[in-house]
């Protein structure tokens, strides 16, 4: 399931007692952990969903980071992977090559790039895989052109628009026509259709009112449809959506792929959003595991997973069986605090398990993840694409 990172006595420790009881008990923390059983279900619970109102799933990868996680989800269906940079699609669909993953993978940058250097590495990475990429802008639409031609290949072109978020894409259907106008006066370029993603939309809490708000984005996203197709342009694929809105993407009937990530894993952020809507069922997944290493205070044990072991930007996370119980601060780069004002505190040594507060960014702080079955390691996968932010 994955190649050692490091040679490190504590991981091959581990490796040593693949398979046997108690081997859960052995890793060494912080950790990520995965009931491997878990992220199954999540992976089989999205493609039916997506198969059975009959539109396409384009997991994003930015979430697990992962070849194990993103060949899984191909061989369940998925029409392609979603990479946000292209370094994270350089090392995974590289990494499926080597592992021998047969099939040709399409695979969609769903950031806009800038700069003659990017799209030439761009015209490389397609000669692995069948790429698409988004621009919002006539000078990137002009290098990836360039690109290749000189690499003698055509590349599928999304017009990239804002629905509402305003980090990326086109504002407004003139922007866009323009747009597209640029990409069909290229014959090394085509235009492939549109991507409306609504990262401002998925952790609203309450699904009406998530609702309310994605339908807004929805009829950005339309209006610039119409616009093109007034023009005469054929608009295939309308991709887009996340975990948070993904039902209700697929009520709407507008788009035509989803590019959900964070459903294979979950976190607190997700958790305290959806609740029990339907968006919310998809199970938590990942955890990171922690150890207690010191109880001399009354009131608090440390643990050794602090600001270094997760992402912060969405607060702290749970403790896993004492919701309610035991509260979670940050203590310090190395260190967490956790109460334990109640009876039967945490004792020295004690393994306790966190729900991340965003998954991404703190899969991106690890090398692998373990996949357990209950206090069963039965392997590990490579964060594959670590760090390549690129």
């Amino acid at each position: 399931m994955g190649n050692s990172p490091h040679d490190q006595r504590g991981f091959q420790t581990v490796i040593d007692q693949l398979g046997k009881a108690g081997s859960r008990q052995l890793i060494a923390t912080p950790a990520l952990v995965c009931e491997l059983d878990l992220l199954s279900e999540n992976i089989a619970r999205m493609a039916n969903m997506t198969t059975s109102a009959g539109i396409a799933v384009r997991p994003h990868a930015k979430s697990h980071k992962s070849a194990f996680v993103a060949r899984r989800q191909l061989e369940a269906g998925a029409a392609g992977l979603s990479c946000a940079k292209l370094s994270e699609a350089e090392a995974i669909v590289n990494r499926l090559i080597i592992d021998g993953y047969e099939r040709r993978t399409s695979v969609l940058i769903t950031s806009p790039m800038a700069g003659r250097a990017s799209a030439k590495r761009a015209a490389v990475l397609a000669e692995h895989c069948d790429l698409i990429t988004v621009v919002d802008h006539l000078h990137g639409v002009d290098e990836l052109a360039a690109a290749f031609e000189a690499a003698g290949r055509q590349l599928s072109v999304l017009c990239d628009v804002d629905v509402g978020l305003g980090r990326t894409g086109v504002v407004g259907p003139s922007q866009a026509v323009s747009v597209v106008e640029r990409i069909e006066q290229s014959p090394w370029l085509r235009f492939g259709g549109v991507q409306g993603y609504g990262g401002h939309l998925q952790h609203i809490v309450g699904r009406e009112e998530r609702r309310t708000a994605a339908r807004e984005s929805a009829h950005r996203l339309e209006v610039v449809i119409h616009a093109l197709e007034s023009k005469g342009y054929d608009v295939p694929l309308r991709t887009g959506g996340g975990t948070g809105t993904s039902m209700i993407d697929i009520e709407f009937g507008l788009l035509n792929e989803l590019q959900p990530g964070s459903y294979v894993f979950m976190d607190r952020q997700y958790c305290d959003a959806l609740g029990n809507d339907p968006e919310g069922q998809f199970q938590q997944s990942l955890t990171i595991s922690t150890t207690v290493i010191s109880t001399n205070q009354k009131d608090f044990v440390t643990v050794d997973a602090g600001l270094k072991a997760m992402a912060t930007d969405a607060g702290a996370p749970l403790v896993v069986g004492y919701e309610g119980k035991a509260e979670y601060r940050f203590f310090g780069d190395e260190h967490g605090r956790v109460t334990n004002g109640w009876d039967g505190p945490f004792s020295r040594g004690s393994r306790l398990a966190l729900v991340p507060p965003h998954c991404d960014p703190s899969v991106d702080r690890y090398d692998y993840i373990w996949l357990v079955r209950d206090d069963v390691v039965i392997g590990f996968a490579d964060i594959t694409a670590r760090g390549c932010s690129q």
